[in-house]
């Protein structure tokens, strides 16, 4: 346990916002009993994204079976998956009139494919219901499964997302039953097999250098990943990692300007920024 937590910059705080398209969201998720990420993580951009009709759908359960350090998301022994879930999660993308869906889970790793054949219903049923809607997913690692990997990619996302999170040296504090060549190669193995855009996101202020991140850049020139989200780490609660630096704003632009200048294509850093923050807008970029 940490015993404090950093002051939170004026920059980085979030007011509430309750309106009615915030209300319709909320008893739209609720009445179809669906959890989003953007509650169990604690997002502060949940009420933007919820004026704009816009949520990104956590999947099978809210348990997760990592224990990374820097996650909201409870570590307990998860539920069974609800079969009805993916007709679920299209007739809200249907109920919300969304145009892009992002659809993200808890890790399972007591599923023998890690939960790839629910992902791939849930794009299925999203397509089925409203084909005109762009998909984009973020996946756990699969633990390396190239068949589980095959299971989504067969069932078209418009983009593919899988984060790395953090730089290699921090892997062992934050996400202890990760390993950072290991998503690498997964990031790398959809690029060689498929069209789909693919993209993963970092977050820093967890103790990681300049030198580190443009290492990490430099990895991902060489499998041609297309998109990289970086926001700023904001500590949950005290039982969580202590946040080692908050980055100004200028910070995150030089970060971009080298990234764009060593040949990562797409860009979206920003205090912020998360993973799903504004996707639509990254996506329509490309």
């Amino acid at each position: 346990m940490y015993t404090s937590r950093n002051k939170l910059p004026d920059y980085l705080k979030r007011g509430i916002i309750d309106t009615d398209k915030t209300k319709t969201v909320r008893h739209i998720l609720k009445e179809n009993c669906l959890n989003t990420v953007c509650e169990a993580a604690r997002c502060p951009n949940k009420c933007e994204c919820y004026t704009k009709n816009t949520a990104t759908f956590l999947i099978m359960g809210n348990k997760c079976t990592r224990n990374c350090r820097f996650c909201n998301i409870t570590c307990a022994e998860p539920e069974a998956l609800n079969p009805l879930e993916p007709k679920k999660i299209a007739q809200a993308v249907k109920d919300l009139n969304l145009k892009y869906a992002v659809i993200t889970s808890v890790t399972r790793d007591d599923l023998k494919d890690g939960g790839a054949e629910h992902f791939s219903r849930v794009i299925y049923e999203i397509k089925n219901l409203t084909p005109e809607v762009k998909v984009e997913v973020l996946t756990p690692d699969f633990k390396g499964n190239k068949e589980a990997i095959d299971t989504v990619i067969k069932a078209k996302p418009d983009v593919f997302n899988h984060n790395l999170e953090t730089v290699p040296s921090l892997y062992k504090i934050a996400r202890p039953q990760a390993v950072y060549e290991r998503s690498l190669e997964f990031l790398e193995y959809i690029k060689k097999t498929s069209d789909i855009h693919t993209k993963t996101g970092l977050m820093v202020g967890l103790g990681e250098t300049k030198e580190e991140l443009i290492e990490v850049f430099k990895d991902l020139v060489k499998i041609k990943c297309d998109i990289v989200t970086i926001g700023q780490y904001i500590q949950p609660s005290k039982q969580h990692l202590p946040v080692i630096k908050y980055y100004e704003p200028k910070e995150y632009d030089e970060l971009a300007s080298i990234a764009k200048q060593m040949g990562i294509k797409h860009t979206f850093f920003s205090p912020l920024t998360r993973s799903s923050y504004k996707a639509f807008d990254v996506f329509n970029e490309n």
